[in-house]
C-alpha cells in the first residue's frame, strides 16, 4: 500500500480486471542445416522471403563437399516453404570443415602491414570470385576544394590527386587527404596545392565489383581511400563492419595492413591492372551429427519457433542421419521448447523399408513424412541444358509450409492433413490406399496423388505410441496452449500465494478458453463441457502453499480430426417408418 503522510487528496490507478492470456505464433519455424554462405555463428537470422535467404545465405547451387556434390536441400527447403504459405522463418547454417577464401596480400614488398588483402566473410565455396577495382576521378572545382560559410563540403579522407595532363604519373604523384577539424590538406610530399579548377586536379574515389563463384555482382560506388571518409573502403569492406547488415549481406572483406594510409591505398590499388582472384574456399566434408549441436542450441533460444526442421537430413549416411534426426527429437522435446520436429524418411523407400525407419522413433513431439517429391529444378534456366529438370527433394520444406498454411487459415487445432502440396510435380513413390493402410496406423504420414484432386498430404500423426498424442494436430495445439498460458502469466511469480491471486489466475485461464471454445477450438456444448479451470485449496496443500507452488489444474476438451469419416448405408422399404 503507498504511504499517506500528508493530508491531501490521493488519486490512484487500479485495475478491476484480470489479466489476459495472448495466444502466441504457431507458424514461425526453424530450419538448420549447411547453406553456400552464412554466418555459423550468433543468431539465426529470420528471412521471410527466399530473396532474403539468397542475400544471406547464397543460392541454390550445389554444395561441393569433399566426398561430392550434394544437393542445397536448406535452399530447395525454403523456396518450398514459403511457396506453402509460410512466412516467418529462421535459418540457423551448420557449420563444416570449410575455408575462407582469401586472396594473396597485394602490394609491392615483403611487410604485409604495407599491403591489403581481399577475403570471403564466411567459409564455403561461394566466396571463390574475383575483385575488380577502378580509380574514378572527378573535376576539383574551386567549391569543392574548401570550406563553404553554412558547413563543410568536404569530408574527412577526402582524396585530391595532381596528374600532368592525361597521363597518370607513376614516380611524381602527389596526393592531398582533407582533414575537416582543422580545414586544411595535407600532402604526402612538400608540393604546393594544386589550383582549385585547373585541368591537373581532380578528387580520386574507387569502384569495386565484387562476383562470388556463383556469378552474383556486388558492386561498390564512390568509395573513399582515406580513413575517415564516410565511404572509406576500411570501413564499407571491414572484416567487423559496425552494421550487422553488412556482415550478413556483403560477401567479401578487405583486410588493410597496419601501415597503408590513403596514400599508400591509391599506389596499391593505381598498380592492378587485371582483376584479384579469391580462391581456396571450400565446403568441407559432410556435416557430422555433432556439427547440429550449436545451431540447434541457438534455435532454442529463440522462443517463437514453434516448428523445426533439418531438410537434407536423410540424404546422409544411416550413422549420421540417426544422430541428426536424434538431436531433432531431443531438441523438440526440451522442457518448454513448445515445438515439433518434422522429420523425413530417407529416399527410394519401399512402405516395409520406410516402416523399419519409423521403428526407431517414438517421439510425441515429432511426425515422420513419406516419400520425397519431384519438383522443378530452379538451375534448369537457358542455357543449362546439361541439369535435370526436376529435382527430388525431402518433404519437410512442403510440409512446414503447409503447416504454416494451415495455422494462418484453419486454426492450430485443426490437423495439417488434406492440404495440398504446392509446387510438387509428382512423388517419389505412388502411395497406394493398400500401402497407407500398413503406414498410417504405425505414424508414417504419407503424401499422397489423387486424380482430379492433385498431390496432397494425406497423413497428420505423430510418431508417439501413445494414443492420446497419436495425432498432430491435438499435440500441437496442447504445445499452442501451454506456451501461451506459460508466457502471459509470468506476471503472477512471486505475488502473494492466497485466494486474490488464485482468482486472478482462474479468470484469466479462463477467459483464454472460453474465446477458444467460441472459436470452435474446443469440443462442448457449453463451457462445461468443453474445459474447466481449478485454482483453490482443492489444488494445493499446505505444503505446496509452503514452498511457494501455485498449482493451477486445467482441462480441455480438444478436438480428434476425423480421420475415418464411415456412411452406414442399408436397404429400407417404402412403408417402414424412420
Amino acid at each position: 500500500m503507498p504511504e499517506y503522510l500528508a493530508p491531501a487528496v490521493y488519486v490512484e490507478e487500479t485495475s478491476f480486471r484480470a489479466k489476459s492470456i495472448e495466444g502466441v505464433s504457431t507458424s514461425t519455424t526453424g530450419f538448420v542445416g549447411p547453406t553456400r554462405k552464412g554466418p555459423t555463428t550468433g543468431t539465426p537470422e529470420l528471412l521471410t522471403s527466399f530473396g532474403d535467404f539468397e542475400r544471406i545465405y547464397g543460392g541454390y547451387e550445389d554444395l561441393q563437399f569433399t566426398g561430392g556434390v550434394a544437393v542445397n536441400y536448406i535452399a530447395n527447403a525454403v523456396k518450398n516453404y514459403f511457396d506453402n504459405g509460410g512466412s516467418r522463418l529462421f535459418v540457423a547454417r551448420v557449420a563444416t570443415a570449410g575455408s575462407t577464401a582469401t586472396s594473396a596480400m597485394i602490394g609491392d614488398g615483403a611487410d604485409d602491414d604495407a599491403r591489403i588483402r581481399f577475403l570471403a566473410r564466411t567459409p564455403g565455396d561461394q566466396g571463390n570470385g574475383r575483385i575488380t577495382t577502378s580509380l574514378v576521378s572527378v573535376e576539383a572545382t574551386p567549391q569543392s576544394m574548401r570550406r563553404a560559410p553554412n558547413g563543410t563540403i568536404l569530408v574527412d579522407g577526402a582524396t585530391l590527386y595532381q596528374k600532368a595532363g592525361d597521363d597518370w604519373l607513376q614516380d611524381d604523384d602527389t596526393l592531398f587527404s582533407f582533414d575537416s577539424d582543422s580545414g586544411t590538406w595535407a600532402d604526402d610530399s612538400d608540393t604546393a596545392l594544386p589550383a582549385a579548377g585547373s585541368a591537373n586536379a581532380v578528387f580520386v574515389v574507387l569502384n569495386v565489383l565484387a562476383v562470388d563463384a556463383d556469378d552474383n555482382e556486388t558492386f561498390y560506388e564512390n568509395l573513399g581511400l582515406a580513413a575517415g571518409h564516410p565511404r572509406y573502403i576500411g570501413d564499407v569492406m571491414s572484416e567487423t563492419p559496425s552494421r550487422r547488415i553488412d556482415q550478413l549481406e556483403n560477401t567479401y572483406a578487405l583486410a588493410i595492413g597496419s601501415a597503408v594510409d590513403g596514400f599508400r591505398m591509391h599506389a596499391i590499388l593505381s598498380a592492378l591492372t587485371a582483376p584479384v582472384t579469391i580462391s581456396g574456399g571450400t565446403d568441407g566434408a559432410e556435416p557430422t551429427p555433432a556439427a547440429y549441436t550449436a545451431p540447434l542450441a541457438a534455435l532454442a533460444a529463440l522462443e517463437d519457433i514453434s516448428i523445426v526442421a533439418a531438410p537434407g537430413y536423410s540424404s546422409f549416411i544411416d550413422a549420421t542421419r540417426q544422430g541428426i534426426q536424434d538431436a531433432l527429437i531431443t531438441h523438440a522435446e526440451t522442457r518448454r521448447a513448445y515445438r515439433i520436429a518434422v522429420l523425413d524418411t530417407p529416399q527410394a523407400q519401399t512402405p516395409t523399408t520406410a516402416l523399419t525407419v519409423k521403428s526407431r522413433i517414438d517421439s510425441t513431439y515429432a511426425a515422420l513424412y513419406h516419400p520425397w517429391v519431384f519438383a522443378s529444378n530452379p538451375l534448369a534456366q537457358p542455357g543449362n541444358e546439361g541439369i535435370a529438370r526436376e529435382i527430388l527433394l525431402p518433404p519437410s520444406g512442403f510440409v512446414c509450409g503447409i503447416y504454416a498454411r494451415n495455422d494462418n487459415t484453419k486454426g492450430v487445432s485443426k490437423s495439417p492433413g488434406n492440404e495440398t502440396v504446392r509446387g510438387a510435380l509428382r512423388f517419389e513413390t505412388d502411395i497406394s490406399f493398400a500401402d497407407q493402410e500398413l503406414l498410417n496406423p504405425r505414424g508414417v504420414n504419407c503424401l499422397r496423388f489423387f486424380p482430379g484432386r492433385g498431390n496432397r498430404l494425406w497423413g497428420a500423426r505423430t510418431t508417439s505410441s501413445d494414443p492420446e498424442w497419436k495425432y498432430v494436430g491435438p499435440r500441437r495445439y496442447f504445445i499452442y496452449l501451454e506456451h501461451s498460458i506459460d508466457r502471459s502469466t509470468q506476471w503472477a511469480v512471486f505475488e502473494n500465494n492466497g485466494p486474490q491471486l488464485w482468482a486472478n489466475v482462474r479468470e484469466a485461464v479462463s477467459s483464454f478458453l472460453y474465446n477458444e471454445w467460441v472459436s470452435g477450438a474446443l469440443l462442448g456444448a457449453n463451457t462445461d463441457e468443453a474445459y474447466f479451470v481449478r485454482c483453490d485449496r482443492t489444488t494445493m496443500t499446505q505444503n505446496d502453499l509452503d514452498n511457494g507452488r501455485l498449482i493451477c489444474l486445467i482441462g480441455v476438451s480438444v478436438l480428434k480430426p476425423a480421420e475415418f469419416v464411415v456412411f452406414r448405408i442399408g436397404q429400407k422399404t417404402a412403408d417402414a417408418r424412420s
